[in-house]
């Protein structure tokens, strides 16, 4: 194993034995065994291979049920592979579910000393840095009380700050940080760039692709168990959108089809030039065009959508006839275009609902409700909030 490599992972495979019914005993356990029916195997991993450089901020996505989870816990000696070989040059450590490695009955005081304990810390040097895990987590006010009166916020600062403090070569952290507040997160996102310059390594798996985008040296997308891509971030944050879009797509497509006078076939994203595309950039044109079909002629319709962030909160949400487009009607196979002229979104996913309805809105002909999706890579230096506004500043004459 190279001197620069943290993490070697050579053909890693983990499948789990999922049992058809309850099992409440030893003798319905032993039963059970000797049915050849009695579970369904479920291939979590199959045949990743990849490493992590050392001082690398390595991401991984994918939808749910991909495996990332199950892949940090591999790493971090939780599961064991059932083929493949993984390579650790470092000591790692793990961040990986809320509040594992805390005793509820005991205080944070008690669960700092006894998780920095299990993370290998000595007595003199927990002692040393107590203060300061106390100080990043912001609980002194807290520290004495027991775990189980904590929110999970609280719980998340604690186990981030020992985490943090143990100093260990790896960190694996597992999609905890959605838990916390958003100040909280940026404060360790701070820290994950100090980390970043001791040469630690780091893990991070996220489904918050702006954030992933914004610090990732490198990024895996996984897909039912296996690796999809490898290499650059917004490469990869790319594919794993037209992925979940299409994915989306289908499933609304089945559970609408043929079920009313009129379907939404398709939506796609273009740019200015009305080429297809799913990533944009802050201040580009954005088209999104979206395709129909109906079985007969319907006067008059309403055909609007809702644009969303990655934290399901609704920003916008035009149709066509408060926009002042009027369809005299629809029939057969179309499209209409709604088009923003300047992009004002920064770096994220943005989830889009699309409908048909009548002209009062009373009647739902089709309604995909996010369904569709498109990225957006943002270079502007300082990002705040979710979007750009066309603004100035004036100073007093």
């Amino acid at each position: 194993m190279e001197k620069n490599i943290a993490i070697q992972v050579n053909n890693v495979g983990k499948t789990f034995r999922i049992p058809h019914e309850k099992i409440t005993t030893i003798r319905g356990a032993f039963v059970s065994a000797l049915k050849s029916h009695g579970y369904e195997e479920f291939k979590a991993l199959e045949d990743v291979s990849f490493e992590v450089k050392k001082g690398e901020f390595f991401g991984i996505i994918g939808r749910n049920g991909s495996g990332k989870s199950t892949l940090l816990k591999i790493l971090a000696g939780i599961y064991q592979t059932d083929k493949g070989k993984v390579k650790v040059n470092g000591l790692i450590s793990p961040f990986l579910e809320l509040g594992i490695g805390f005793n509820p009955e005991l205080s944070g005081r008690d669960n700092v000393y006894l998780n920095a304990t299990v993370l290998g810390m000595t007595h003199k040097q927990i002692e040393e840095k107590f203060d300061d895990i106390v100080e990043f987590s912001e609980l002194r006010r807290f520290i004495d009380q027991k775990i189980k009166n904590y929110s999970s916020g609280m719980q998340v600062r604690l186990a981030f700050s020992v985490a943090i403090y143990a100093n260990r070569d790896i960190l694996l952290m597992d999609e905890v940080l959605a838990v916390g507040d958003t100040n909280f997160q940026r404060k360790c996102l701070e820290q994950f760039i100090e980390y970043k310059k001791s040469n630690k390594t780091i893990l991070f798996v996220s489904h918050d692709l702006a954030t992933v985008q914004r610090f990732c040296d490198r990024v895996m997308l996984l897909r039912n168990g296996e690796i999809q891509f490898v290499g650059n971030p917004e490469e990869a944050v790319n594919r794993y959108v037209s992925q979940s879009a299409a994915d989306e797509e289908k499933t609304k497509s089945a559970e609408s089809a043929g079920s009313s006078l009129a379907r939404i076939t398709k939506v796609e994203f273009l740019d200015g030039e009305k080429r297809k595309k799913h990533s944009f950039s802050t201040g580009e044109a954005i088209v999104i065009r979206i395709r129909y079909k109906t079985k007969e002629k319907i006067e008059e319709p309403m055909i609007g959508l809702a644009i969303f962030n990655q934290d399901g909160i609704q920003i916008s949400g035009p149709n066509s006839i408060s926009s002042g487009l009027k369809l005299d009607h629809i029939d057969g196979e179309g499209h209409v275009d709604y088009v923003i002229l300047q992009n004002p979104f920064f770096s994220g996913v943005y989830y889009l609902t699309v409908a048909i309805h009548d002209k009062y809105g009373a009647v739902s002909y089709d309604f995909k409700e996010k369904a569709y999706a498109f990225n957006v890579i943002s270079k502007e230096k300082n990002q705040y909030g979710i979007l750009k506004l066309d603004h100035r500043w004036e100073k007093s004459q």
